[in-house]
């Protein structure tokens, strides 16, 4: 089904519905989010779909046992694979943790974890300044920037490649492969996108098996020879599990982060009261980057097939029927957040749920965050001046991952 299909099947008058393929509501959703959780908010737009926009009901559905991340339980996991314009190998139907439950899930999460706990991500911070600075000297001495292409994207880039050794003569190729295969993490994806993925994910796993096969001969201190010695040592990790968890480290550990930068940016750039706020109280920018994630979050929607029959409000939603938790909804529900759509540097009690919750609550937070507070800090320390090129900003055509194309600014 084409994404004009799914608009026209979706616009229906006498009930709120959220459309996110209409442009509008693509620039701006929060008001269509708002309309729907006050009107709607457990909402059935069509059969087997549910959609939750309040912070209650979308924070238990996370918690929830009975709801599965892994598609292959779905009864329309089948027609999906029909419908890829190849087959699919084998290894490329390793699902990454991300679509696991436990104890696959659990297996692969515990065997990644300690890279990321809050010491180790400490760690990082001499390296992470020291990228920031290099871009944003670059960008000072032009007077301009973009600050996505210049910032959001190559810090996290930086970061998860230096963590995982990827030559930088290879990180080029991560962006496209990345760009390509984030459609695959949508509701519904166009066939030419799908294709396109297909192409990508093959690609990128062939790079990985070369690059595992390189670090096996020439092991060092990198996360990338650490998972290959605990498969090596307790055959915890076969090669497809470990290439899908390189493709997942690589791809989430810049993805969200860039659109926390970006986004971030964009709304500080639409309050200037709140970016000289920042400019002037530094000791901001913990809470700061909290708000930032609340206002405008880089992940959007998070979803999970029920295993068993579940009543959510009064409704019945039945075994096998898909319900999808709309984060950016839920991140400016009133009843959790005071005066929601108001951007508030120094707002407190802020348990946003940008980061996801349960069992899959993001692994990289704490990478996450210190990659904002050090980029979007230093931003409004040296730049607490800078201007939007131009108020019409581009947004990527993606719905589960919020983020913008580019964002140009001057000084």
């Amino acid at each position: 089904m084409s994404e004009e299909e799914v608009a026209r099947d979706l616009s229906y008058d006498d009930v709120p519905m959220f459309n996110p393929f209409d442009p509008v509501t693509h620039r701006d959703p929060y008001e269509a989010y708002r309309r729907l959780r006050e009107q709607d908010p457990v909402h059935q737009p069509l059969p087997g779909v549910w959609i939750l926009t309040r912070y209650r009901d979308a924070a238990a559905l996370l918690r929830d046992p009975r709801g599965s991340s892994d598609r292959r339980k779905s009864e329309m996991y089948e027609l999906f694979l029909q419908s890829l314009p190849e087959p699919l190998d084998p290894d490329e139907l390793q699902p990454s943790m991300l679509f696991l439950d436990p104890p696959d899930h659990d297996r692969l999460r515990g065997l990644v974890h300690k890279a990321f706990t809050p010491r180790v991500v400490e760690a990082l911070r001499c390296r992470i300044e020291e990228v920031v600075a290099q871009l944003l000297d670059r960008a000072a001495d032009r007077g301009e920037m973009d600050v996505v292409a210049d910032l959001a994207y190559p810090l996290p880039v930086t970061v998860i490649c230096d963590m995982l050794a990827v030559p930088e003569a290879d990180r080029d190729h991560l962006r496209r492969w990345s760009l390509d295969l984030i459609y695959t993490i949508d509701p519904i994806i166009p066939p030419e996108a799908l294709s396109r993925a297909q192409k990508a994910g093959r690609e990128f796993r062939a790079y990985l098996s070369e690059l595992i096969a390189e670090r096996r001969l020439r092991p060092g201190e990198d996360l990338l020879s650490g998972l290959i010695h605990a498969e090596d040592e307790g055959r915890q990790l076969n090669e497809a599990e470990l290439v899908s968890t390189c493709v997942l480290l690589l791809i989430a550990g810049h993805e969200t982060t860039s659109g926390l930068i970006g986004n971030g940016a964009l709304a500080l750039l639409r309050h200037p009261d709140e970016l000289r706020r920042l400019h002037e109280d530094p000791d901001l920018i913990r809470g700061a980057v909290e708000e930032l994630l609340r206002y405008d979050s880089p992940v959007q929607l998070t979803g999970r097939l029920m295993v068993e029959d579940v009543e959510i409000d009064g409704h019945r939603i039945g075994e096998g029927e898909d319900v999808v938790a709309v984060v950016g909804a839920a991140n400016r529900d009133p009843e959790q957040f005071p005066d929601p759509d108001r951007l508030d540097l120094g707002r407190s009690e802020n348990r946003h749920m940008a980061f996801g919750g349960g069992i899959h609550f993001c692994l990289g937070a704490h990478l996450a965050r210190l990659e904002g507070r050090v980029a979007i800090g230093e931003l409004a320390r040296r730049f607490p001046h800078m201007t939007p090129a131009t108020e019409d900003v581009a947004w990527r055509d993606t719905i589960t991952l919020r983020g913008l194309k580019s964002l140009p600014v001057a000084f």
